[in-house]
């Protein structure tokens, strides 16, 4: 999105102290990441307040800042040029508000407790066999990400595609009433942010709170074999679209799956009476599930089975959502470590324990937020890997101590370490043959593990 600053101002309610004809391009919270011409909006957080790098963004060549006191300029003659407003999280969704007035033509939103951001580069890929499409950079998702998302794409989009997200009740319901998508995409609902909701249908409640601001014909597209998120159909008098690959009665489906060597899927797309084979070069069958989402918004846009199976083949996924390195050392490392809750672990072990290795071990990091059952989470969550045939699992921690104990009760090798750091440091070396999962929540790191495991032992990707 641009602009003139004027208008910006006006669409904030804001004071603009500079030339109204100034010009703006995108939006940045982070003053370190401003590019030019940017608006930067001054956040007061927990931690820090942004208006100490207010003067740092105009240095770097935004347009403005957006502030809610006055601040000098970093080269301390008076005042840069500065939009002042009452209070500038207020003032970013405002002007997020009447953007979304101007573009994008169609915007499709989509959440779940897993998959998000996989299905969203899927569709986006799809789309783009027909349309100039725009996409939320990451996962973000939510009341910040979104409105920088939508600030960043180009007016003449013709589809956004768009990351929804929540950690709190109404949080869901205020993000899609800022972007009005005209469709909504629930991939599933399962035990994440127990914390905060106390249980699964809670959680669905909340993920249904995407619907407020759904236009009024607006289409909303269902896993089928989510029994949550079919209660959330329930709640949609509109055009519900189904998708699934374990219920039969669905508008896309995944019919006659095969492996695809060495980590894909090769499946039949269903549709309106058609067929087209696919090959989704993406590890586990939970893929098959976030391609089929992808595939029931691009199919009710227009776009071919044919167009689809072209998009999906040389896809590849975001780093850490189930990532595979084949190493030319005969090692294979799946890079799941983006983010985890029991049920995405169990696939992701189920999936792992399928790929043909000498032995399987895995490095699981704590899964948070699960509430007061959390241990007993990481209980079974040990228990099945052991189960899955994993010889070794490793955790990493405070919650996984109890995962890594539970799968030594079971007869696997174990270990265990207090944080990331110390677990890239420690790791075992990895031998020919090996197959190795690393999976766990964001806020564990396991990056650094990842990192440490490939190294220099990176051969074919």
């Amino acid at each position: 999105m641009r602009g003139r600053l004027g208008d910006a101002a006006t669409a904030m309610g804001g004071t603009l102290t500079g030339a109204a004809d100034g010009r703006w391009q995108g939006a940045v919270l982070d003053s370190r990441t401003v590019a030019g011409a940017e608006l930067f909006f001054a956040l007061r957080g927990e931690r820090t307040d942004g208006h100490r790098f207010a003067a740092s963004a105009l240095a770097r060549g935004a347009a403005a800042a957006v502030v809610s006191r006055p601040i000098k300029s970093p080269t301390g003659d008076g005042e840069g040029p500065l939009i002042e407003v009452a209070d500038t999280l207020e003032a970013l969704h405002a002007l997020t508000r009447d953007a979304r007035r101007r573009a994008p033509k169609r915007l499709a939103a989509i959440t779940g407790s897993t998959g998000k951001t996989t299905t969203k580069d899927l569709l986006a890929a799809m789309l783009e066999q027909r349309f100039k499409v725009g996409k939320s950079p990451g996962n973000f998702n939510n009341l910040l990400g979104f409105p920088i998302s939508l600030l960043g794409i180009d007016e003449d989009d013709d589809w956004m595609v768009a990351e929804m997200g929540m950690s709190t009740p109404g949080e869901l319901g205020q993000i899609s009433r800022l972007g009005r998508p005209n469709v909504a995409v629930f991939t599933n609902v399962r035990p994440a942010h127990l914390e905060a909701f106390g249980s699964l249908r809670a959680i669905a409640r909340a993920k249904a709170e995407l619907l407020e601001g759904l236009e009024t014909d607006g289409l909303v597209v269902v896993n089928a074999d989510d029994d949550e998120v079919m209660w959330i159909a329930d709640r949609h008098t509109g055009p519900v679209v189904r998708y699934g690959i374990e219920t039969d009665d669905v508008e896309v489906a995944a019919r006659h799956l095969d492996p695809l060597p060495p980590f894909g899927t090769r499946f039949e797309l269903t549709w309106e009476g058609g067929a087209h084979p696919v090959e989704l070069p993406l590890h586990g069958s939970y893929n098959v599930e976030n391609c089929l989402a992808a595939s029931a918004v691009a199919l009710t846009a227009g776009v071919t089975l044919e167009e689809i199976a072209r998009a999906v083949a040389g896809f590849t996924p975001a780093a850490g959502r189930g990532e595979v390195h084949r190493l030319g050392t005969g090692i294979v490392v799946i890079d799941d470590s983006y983010n985890s809750n029991p049920s995405a672990l169990r696939r992701a072990l189920e999936a792992a324990a399928a790929i043909a290795g000498d032995r399987h071990w895995a490095v699981l990091g704590d899964m948070l937020e699960l509430g007061p059952d959390e241990l007993e989470f990481h209980r079974v969550a040990g228990r099945e890997a052991a189960a899955a045939g994993f010889a070794a699992v490793y955790g990493v921690g405070e919650l996984a101590r109890e995962l890594a104990a539970a799968a030594s009760d079971r007869g696997a090798a174990s270990g265990w370490w207090p944080d990331a750091a110390t677990a890239a440091h420690e790791l075992p070396e990895p031998r020919a043959g090996d197959v190795i999962l690393v999976k766990g929540s964001r806020g564990v790191g396991l990056e650094q593990v990842v990192a440490r495991l490939i190294g220099e032992r990176r051969g074919e990707a």
